[in-house]
Parts: structure tokens; C-alpha cells; sequence
């Protein structure tokens, strides 16, 4: 009952139509009694009556206006099927261009955690295959279990208006087919449910793997891959035909019920012709609308295969509709202010799945100074620069922009305030010169040109087929590591916001090049306070102050010149960095 409400409250502005396809569809299939019994009638007057003949000649408009009356009434059945099933159409595809609009903005609204325990490829499969099958439901599966049952009650009706008896001796027959059909829905209902799952599995292999294609070539992993694809594909097959196969386990039964009607017709009907109980006329009736009777519960099977998969996909779509997001982006339509770029981290404690990541973290960042933040692969440093924009919230103390926690802030407003570029480089299947004005669409070309200036992009650029309106294809495809972290940092210091937050964006650049970016970041036009997580000494030796991580605590603070004094880790990655500089140099003069 559930997933009906929630179909009612999303045909909100199509219910009209909706209510209107299905009274269409009673009317339609109630009308499908008319032709029987006007051929009933034909029958009963001019081939089997005491006054066939007489009829014929004496009653002949009748028998031309009979004619004509199931020929009208057919075409008006066709009519009404035609408007039905536009209504239906209509209903359900309106339906389905909201609910895809609602869920995409849904799922755009959920956090990081959210993404981090749902494959995207899961994701996927909810947005269109389960959508569809909803949809489909909707118009066509919803149809034909109203006008089968429709179907049915009138063609009953009609036959205990002929005789009673009969009727009941071809009603002797639901009871057992009704049986099989629950035994059946209850078996292949749980099928469905890991059918939808196996799906998204396979999706989400295939998705993986088209985006990973390069690291899939590097490690020339086509054949594993191949064969990884091939046995998602191969459950996916078998729990599809284990599914669809179960109902040959219970279609004799349901087919020998459907031909039993049939049967008990002729044997029973033709007796009770013959003792005169009903005319021949009647007979016939009962005959061209057995069918009624016998189509429905032969389909019955089909029906509860549809509506098991039907509601395999509803739940899954239930699942993003319902989804609450920890930390909620409420959209306020408020004046934006621009923030001083103060950030204080006050006792900070972050866990992750119940794991510590951060441990009662403590310091200031002044407005317009530049932090660098080091530490060993799984410190925690990543970590701690997702807290400033609230992409995680912490587990204990808190983290403060300007004073405020930012917890209080509008979300839209403290992340207007913040630039990034990601460890992860993600560029979008669009021109360069789109990817650098992400942020900001309006940005003047010579803007555009500046930053990229800045982050010694602008070389390279146009150097490209079609320069700044080159499309660089998905993920940046086409680029180089060095070259898409440098597209990565225009993009980021495009939007000017007064804090900017770098994660290693320059481990993929030469030092020549990190130089050139180095001192970009200190002569930028406007005021800014830069958090630039790093792993070359090179980068973080001309900050203001330097952070050290380690297993989630901050173990080091300090300058340059002061964190090699105390000679900690800070200087141990020091000295090995030099110590490998001069090495090469050594062997490069030793050649």
C-alpha cells in the first residue's frame, strides 16, 4: 500500500488524467459484453429460433440495425482504446519527467557520505532502468489488470443474467488457479528483487570499467577485465532466466485451468442446450465470451512477473527519494557575503565508519595566510581540508570560518567562499575554456586567459587543436596528469574566493613549472587564505606555517626554518628529498 500512496502523491497535476484513463478502461472493457450479446440475439432470432425464417424476412432492419450496431459498437471500442492508452501515456510519462527531475536533484543534494556507500553505477540503473520499468507499470501493467478484472466481473455478470448454474460450474475453476497464483508470486518475488541487484552490479562494472580504460590498458587488464564483465553478465543471465523460467513451473497448471473453461462449457452448456435450459442463442454468448473468463486467468502468470519487477524497482526508487542527507543544503535565497577568510580548528575529532581518522586537532589560520599540511598517505590530511566546506562534519569540537562554526553557516554561502582543487581532477566533457569557468560562467575570456596564466596552463593551451575551445572529453581524456592538475587550479582560482584550498595540485607538475605556480599563489590580486596540502618540501618550504599529520594527530607546527630545527618528520622528508636531488645530480655529472 506503501509504494501506491507514494504513486498517488507523484501524479499530483495528472490525477485527472490518470482517473480519467482508468474509467476509460472499465467503460472500454465493460462494453466488450455489448457484441455477445447482439450476436446472442442474431442468433436466437434468425438462425436457431422457432421463427428463424420468418424473421428473416419480416425482420430484416433488425437484423441490418443488430449489423451495424456491433460493427459501431467495435469501432467505438477501438476509439475509446486509442484515447485510453494517450491518457495513460500521458499521465505516466509526465510522472516519470518529474520524479526524474526530483530524484536527480535529490541525489545532488546528498552528501559525501552518501556517495561513498553508493556505486555510481547502482545509481544509475535507479535513474533510468527502474524509472522505465515504473513508467511502464503505470501505463500499460496497471491497464491491464484493471480492464482483465473489468473483463472479467462484466463477462460473470452478463452469464448469471443467462443462467446461474452454468456459471458457477465454470467458476468452480478460480479457486485453484488463484491458489497457484499466490504460490507463484510469493516464489518469484524474492528473484526479482536479486535480479534488480545483479543489474546493478553489471552496470556498475561496466561504468567502472569505460572510465578506468586507461589504467585498464596501462596494466594491459583488457582479458581480466573481460572476463570479470562476462561473469557479472553470466549471474546476471542466470538469475534473469531462473526468473522467467519459474513460470514454466506453474504454467501447465494455469493453462490446463484456462482450457478447463472451455471444456466444462462444452460439456455442461451443450447439456443444458439440449434440455432446453438455455437457447443455442445464449450458448453462443457464453462461447464468444469464454474467453473473458479464461484469458485473464492464463495471464495471470505474466501479470505478477511484471508487478514483482514492478515493485523490485519502485523500492529502489523509494530508497533516493526518501534519502536524508546528514548535512542538509537548504538553498536560502540570502545575500551571499564575501568571508575574511579566518579558520579555526577548535579540539577537532572526525570518524569515518567508526574508524578515528582525526584526533583532537587544535589551530588558526589568519586571514590571507598560506598553511601548508603534510603528513604520510592516510594522515588524515584530505580529510581535514573536506571539514572547512562541510563536505564531512566533525565527530567532536568544532570547526570555525570567521568565528562561526560552520555547521551554522548557509551551506551555499560558506562553500561561495571557497575555492578547490581536488587530489582527484575531475574535468568535464566540455571546452577547456568551460572546465576553467566552472565556477563562473560569465567569466570574460581574458580572465579565463589570466588564470590559466597563472597556473602555467596558457602554454599548453594553445598549443591544442582548438585552443581554449578545445574539448577535452570525460575526466579530461586527452590531457596529461600535470596538464589537467594546472586546468584543475585555473578553475579554482577563477572564482576568487577569499579561501582556497589546494590538495596536492602540483605533485604531477615539474619543479620548473611548480615554481611558476608557487609564485603565482603569493602575488594573486586578491586577498586570500590558502590551505595547500603537499608532499614536496619544495612547495611548503615558503609558506607561513607548515602542519604535520600523522595517524590523524597533528604532531608538528611550525615554519621552515623551525620544523627542521626540532629535526622530526618534517625534516627526515627533507633531508631524503635533498639527499635524492643531489644523488641524481651526482650521477648525471658521474655520465
Amino acid at each position: 500500500m506503501f509504494e501506491l500512496k507514494w504513486l498517488w502523491q507523484n501524479l499530483e497535476g495528472n490525477r485527472a488524467r490518470y482517473i480519467t484513463a482508468l474509467v476509460l478502461s472499465v467503460v472500454g472493457s465493460s462494453l466488450m459484453i455489448i457484441n455477445p450479446y447482439i450476436g446472442q440475439r442474431i442468433v436466437d432470432t434468425f438462425i436457431t429460433g422457432e421463427n428463424a425464417v420468418q424473421n428473416l424476412t419480416q425482420e430484416r432492419g433488425l437484423l441490418i440495425m443488430l449489423c451495424m450496431g456491433m460493427i459501431g459498437f467495435s469501432l467505438l471500442r477501438t476509439g475509446l482504446a486509442y484515447l485510453t492508452t494517450m491518457q495513460y501515456e500521458q499521465a505516466s510519462q509526465n510522472m516519470l519527467y518529474k520524479v526524474r527531475i526530483y530524484l536527480y536533484n535529490k541525489i545532488q543534494g546528498q552528501d559525501m557520505e552518501y556517495y561513498d556507500h553508493n556505486r555510481t553505477g547502482d545509481l544509475m540503473t535507479k535513474m533510468t532502468g527502474d524509472l522505465d520499468m515504473v513508467r511502464h507499470s503505470m501505463a500499460w501493467i496497471i491497464k491491464t489488470i484493471i480492464e482483465s478484472v473489468t473483463i472479467f466481473l462484466a463477462a460473470v455478470v452478463y452469464f448469471f443474467t443467462i443462467d446461474a448454474v452454468l456459471t458457477l460450474w465454470l467458476l468452480v475453476l478460480a479457486p485453484p488457479i488463484f491458489i497457484v497464483a499466490y504460490i507463484f508470486a510469493k516464489k518469484v518475488r524474492p528473484m526479482y528483487i536479486d535480479l534488480r541487484e545483479r543489474l546493478s552490479q553489471l552496470n556498475t562494472t561496466t561504468q567502472e570499467n569505460i572510465s578506468g580504460n586507461r589504467v585498464v590498458k596501462a596494466f594491459a587488464r583488457e582479458e581480466y577485465e573481460i572476463e570479470k564483465f562476462t561473469d557479472k553478465n553470466i549471474h546476471f543471465s542466470q538469475a534473469n532466466k531462473k526468473a522467467a523460467l519459474v513460470w514454466l513451473d506453474y504454467f501447465p497448471y494455469l493453462e490446463t485451468f484456462a482450457q478447463a473453461f472451455n471444456v466444462i462449457l462444452m460439456l455442461a452448456g451443450g447439456y443444458f442446450v439440449m434440455q432446453g435450459r438455455i437457447t443455442f442463442g445464449e450458448f453462443s454468448a457464453f462461447s464468444a465470451l469464454i474467453w473473458a473468463i479464461s484469458n485473464p486467468m492464463r495471464n495471470i502468470g505474466i501479470i505478477i512477473n511484471d508487478i514483482q519487477r514492478f515493485f523490485a524497482s519502485l523500492s529502489k526508487i523509494v530508497e533516493i527519494y526518501y534519502a536524508k542527507p546528514n548535512i542538509v543544503n537548504e538553498h536560502k535565497a540570502t545575500e551571499k557575503r564575501r568571508y575574511e577568510g579566518r579558520i579555526d580548528f577548535d579540539h577537532v575529532s572526525f570518524k569515518y565508519d567508526g574508524g578515528e581518522v582525526l584526533h583532537d586537532i587544535s589551530f588558526s589560520v589568519k586571514p590571507g595566510e598560506t598553511i601548508a599540511i603534510m603528513g604520510s598517505t592516510g594522515s588524515g590530511k584530505t580529510s581535514l581540508v573536506n571539514l572547512i566546506p562541510r563536505f564531512y562534519d566533525v565527530s567532536g569540537g568544532q570547526v570555525l570560518v570567521d568565528g562561526v562554526d560552520v555547521r551554522k553557516l548557509e551551506l551555499d554561502e560558506l562553500r561561495g567562499n571557497i575555492g578547490i582543487a581536488t587530489q582527484d581532477v575531475l574535468l568535464f566533457s566540455d571546452t577547456i575554456d568551460g572546465n576553467i569557468a566552472y565556477g563562473d560562467p560569465e567569466l570574460p575570456e581574458e580572465q579565463t586567459v589570466e588564470y590559466a596564466r597563472l597556473a602555467a596552463a596558457h602554454d599548453f593551451i594553445t598549443k591544442m587543436p582548438e585552443g581554449y575551445d578545445t574539448i577535452v572529453g570525460e575526466r579530461g581524456v586527452g590531457l596529461s596528469g600535470g596538464q589537467k592538475q594546472r586546468i584543475a587550479l585555473s578553475r579554482a582560482l577563477a572564482v576568487r574566493r577569499p579561501i582556497l584550498i589546494l590538495d596536492d595540485t602540483t605533485s604531477a607538475v615539474d619543479l620548473e613549472t611548480e615554481e611558476h605556480i608557487q609564485k603565482s599563489l603569493r602575488e594573486l590580486d586578491f586577498p586570500c587564505t590558502k590551505l595547500i596540502i603537499a608532499q614536496r618540501v619544495s612547495t611548503t618550504a615558503e609558506a607561513d606555517r607548515i602542519l604535520i599529520l600523522d595517524g590523524g594527530r597533528l604532531i608538528e607546527e611550525g615554519t621552515h626554518a623551525e620544523l627542521l630545527a626540532i629535526r622530526g618528520y618534517y625534516y627526515e622528508v627533507f633531508m631524503l628529498q635533498n639527499e635524492g636531488i643531489g644523488r641524481k645530480v651526482s650521477a648525471h655529472g658521474q655520465k
